[in-house]
């Protein structure tokens, strides 16, 4: 009988330490924005929040514009909690090489983020001000292009563990509210589609334990 090889299921990440990633790559956050950024259910992302929280991993600021945030022993934690899951999953080189693929992209989205928040006009360069749609829709149009190479590059990151897939989904939909009219989808808002490949690239940096490279010349569209 010939021996067929089954690929190892894809790994999935347990809730606390979806929630505590999310802070580290995200940042501050209310519970809404955790529940996005985790795919979790705001009573299961919010069980994980208060189970970090008598941990002394994460902490809580009440108010309207309040939220979670990591401790300093929650950055630490999940520094450990992250490091151990890529040993554990064995997923390291595919990790190296979407990273790899993201590198080669990063520059490029960087610059169709400019090119989104200014236009070329009489031979000087404006704020864009968007009542040029013919210009707005070319911008789009190579977002998505890039965001179709950006799938490809990292299939088999996506095919591996589970956690990252939500970056597709949160991608995708950017890009999908950005093209039927939400202009503040694609650098402007909390889930416009520069801020969630922002928090894939920290992701990627924290899950293979190399510091965030920062330039004075990245522009930083937060």
């Amino acid at each position: 009988m010939t021996r067929v090889d089954v690929p190892d299921p894809p790994h999935r990440t347990g809730a606390d330490l979806l929630v505590l990633h999310a802070l580290r790559c995200g940042g501050f956050a209310g519970l809404a924005g955790v529940s996005d950024a985790t795919g979790l259910p705001e009573p299961d992302a919010e069980s994980a929040l208060i189970d970090l929280a008598v941990a002394g991993l994460v902490t809580h600021v009440p108010g309207d514009l309040g939220g979670w945030g990591l401790t300093e022993a929650g950055r630490a934690a999940d520094a450990e909690r992250i490091a151990n899951e890529l040993a554990a999953t064995g997923a390291r080189p595919v990790v190296a090489a979407a990273y790899d693929e993201f590198l080669v992209l990063n520059p490029e989205l960087l610059d169709l983020c400019a090119a989104w928040q200014s236009r070329p006009a009489d031979g000087a360069t404006i704020p864009n001000d968007h009542t040029d749609a013919g210009y707005d829709s070319r911008v789009l149009d190579r977002l998505a292009d890039l965001h179709r190479r950006a799938e490809h590059g990292c299939a088999e990151l996506f095919a591996t563990m589970l956690r990252f897939r939500r970056y597709r989904t949160r991608l995708a939909g950017a890009l999908a509210r950005a093209r039927s009219g939400s202009r503040a989808h694609v650098t402007d808002s909390t889930d416009s589609y520069h801020t969630v490949w922002f928090q894939l690239h920290e992701d990627l940096l924290a899950t293979l334990g190399i510091p965030r490279p920062w330039h004075a010349t990245e522009p930083r569209y937060r």
